[in-house]
């Protein structure tokens, strides 16, 4: 059933639209595009490259990302604008029978397309696909001094779970706290609606 209700979702895509002039397309990754996405993840801020599951700067971790998507343990949409992808979301489901209704939420965006609205646009994408999976929770992480997406996951009704400290380690072998957020996937939807947001 879930798998129908997948296919269903990625029948909306490609998802074209404009964001302050600039024309982007939205679509399902498929195991095509590791080498694409290698591209996007080396023109990120190393700050950045701290939050995603698997370093996809580097083969092995591309080939884990791939493999993940292959499998459906993962799903990532893509945002393309003409120079490549300029951005993704991705949900992240757990093997944990417990925690099978929750999925972790990535979202990156490139520095050429930020301010632009596109991180939220990913992130309502995100949910649609939650919706369709049966996921009824999603989890968002970042480092408390990301001020920029701490407003907009809080903007879109994430609340702070835990604080976790010292939880990541950089390239430089720099420690920082990871601040954990979450929200309900009906909370989020019924809060669109009540915007007169229909998707």
């Amino acid at each position: 059933m879930a798998q129908a209700k997948v296919a269903e979702a990625w029948k909306n895509y490609p998802l074209q639209t404009k964001l302050k002039g600039i024309a982007y397309t939205l679509r399902p990754m498929t195991v095509d595009d590791g080498e694409r996405l290698r591209s996007f993840a080396l023109e990120m801020p190393p700050h950045d490259l701290m939050f995603m599951r698997r370093d996809i700067t580097k083969p092995e971790g591309l080939a884990r990302w791939t493999d993940a998507v292959a499998r459906g343990a993962m799903y990532t949409i893509l945002c393309e604008d003409d120079h490549g992808i300029a951005g993704y979301s991705s949900l992240h489901l757990t093997e944990l029978d417990w925690s099978a209704h929750v999925a972790d939420l990535r979202v990156a965006t490139a520095d050429r397309a930020r301010g632009a609205g596109l991180g939220r646009l990913l992130t309502r994408e995100a949910f649609n696909m939650a919706l369709a999976l049966g996921i009824e929770k999603v989890v968002a992480r970042m480092t408390p001094d990301q001020q920029g997406a701490r407003a907009l996951f809080q903007e879109l009704g994430f609340q702070p779970e835990a604080l976790l400290k010292d939880e990541v380690k950089d390239r430089a072998g720099e420690y920082h706290d990871m601040l954990i957020m979450a929200c309900n996937v009906d909370t989020f939807l019924a809060q669109r609606r009540a915007f007169g947001v229909s998707n």
